[in-house]
């Protein structure tokens, strides 16, 4: 390649750059008067879409031509509008804090980095920030490919007024992280309770004379390594630089592909995006075929039942809740009609919401 090819070469990257700026700012300002649209019909009419998003995403996804990637591509995308939307109006989402936690990067992942983050130690505490209205979002695990349910998620679904908008999957990858030492000082290590169980194997082999200390999240973990000596933390890369830690091992989890599922939380009732799930609370009398004669209207209705887990109740012994996960929207007539039917046969019916579904 001559120099004047190469400078050819740049000039042109040069005018795309400039086309792209233009295109950008354009697109900026013709979200800001959608906003001003909004504005004016409903003064408290949120502008976040969680459906719209996952419409254009989907669709850009599908017309990318390469050679970028459909991930780089809806990454790309997401950061756009999201610096779009905070231009008239930045969200504040709660998330478990504090920072390098995995629940941060999933609230990165979803929402853009043009938003306002705010921890909370307790999962509770982020239901209840949403609830007074302290910020506009919330975002919990709500379940891991390998650790099954966060119990504490589901027992505050149970009692809230929220709904889920939203759900984001997040791929886990724990590292072992603490000061510079060897594993063999190692005497403490400090994890949220599922990331421990996540690692069992792995800690059972390679550090057997440390104790596990379950604390509240990943990036409390995090923060008490770097604070004491011959401990260690089980935390993401972002914990391991957000204090900084050395990472004494990597890929430390004993499953592989290890998955997590957040959901965000909210007061808003998404309308379908064309790829939905609907997730529901539901009890049934202890008898005989209860939960069969309970499920029966999504077999009736063709409505295809994506997860179901059972959760004590607390209100008698051996009394379960059955958190239910359905594919399809609520406005969709088969699963308006499945409903119908399940709150006919259930004891106890909540509605959780209907949202966008989650990239796996």
């Amino acid at each position: 390649m001559t120099d004047a090819t190469l400078a050819q070469a740049r000039a042109e990257i040069d005018q795309i750059d400039q086309h792209i700026l233009q295109l950008l700012n354009q697109r900026a300002v013709c979200a800001q008067q959608i906003g001003q649209l909004k504005r004016a019909a409903d003064p408290d009419a949120s502008l976040y879409r969680p459906e719209r998003e996952a419409q254009v995403l989907c669709q850009l996804a599908a017309q990318n031509p390469g050679p970028l990637s459909s991930d780089t591509l809806v990454r790309l995308f997401r950061e756009v509008m999201s610096a779009c939307l905070a231009l008239e109006q930045p969200l504040t989402v709660a998330f478990l804090g504090p920072a390098g936690t995995y629940t941060e990067t999933a609230a990165w992942q979803h929402f853009g980095q043009a938003i306002q983050l705010q921890p909370y130690a307790q999962i509770a505490d982020i239901f209840r920030a949403v609830e007074i209205q302290e910020v506009d979002y919330g975002i919990v695990p709500i379940e891991n490919s390998t650790e099954g349910a966060v119990s504490h998620t589901l027992d505050c679904l149970v009692q809230t007024a929220l709904f889920i908008c939203a759900e984001v999957t997040l791929r886990i990858q724990h590292q072992l992280l603490g000061q510079a030492q060897p594993l063999a000082q190692v005497q403490t290590v400090y994890a949220h309770q599922q990331a421990l169980a996540q690692c069992r194997r792995w800690l059972s082999e390679h550090l057997p004379q440390a104790t596990c200390v379950a604390v509240d999240s990943n990036g409390a973990a995090a923060r008490r390594a770097a604070q004491q000596p011959h401990t260690a933390a089980i935390a993401g890369c972002e914990a391991a630089s957000y204090y900084q830690l050395q990472t004494l091992a990597h890929a430390i989890a004993d499953a592989t592909d290890n998955t997590t599922r957040f959901v965000v939380l909210g007061a808003q009732h998404p309308t379908p995006s064309g790829r939905d799930k609907t997730s529901l609370i539901l009890s049934t009398r202890n008898q005989p075929g209860g939960l069969y004669h309970l499920l029966a209207p999504l077999a009736e209705y063709g409505i295809s039942m994506s997860r179901i887990e059972s959760r004590p109740s607390r209100q008698g012994r051996w009394d379960y809740l059955f958190f239910v996960d359905l594919l399809g929207h609520q406005q969709d007539a088969d699963v308006a009609a499945a409903l119908a039917g399940l709150s006919q046969q259930a004891c106890f019916c909540k509605f959780l919401g209907s949202y966008p579904y989650g990239k796996t």
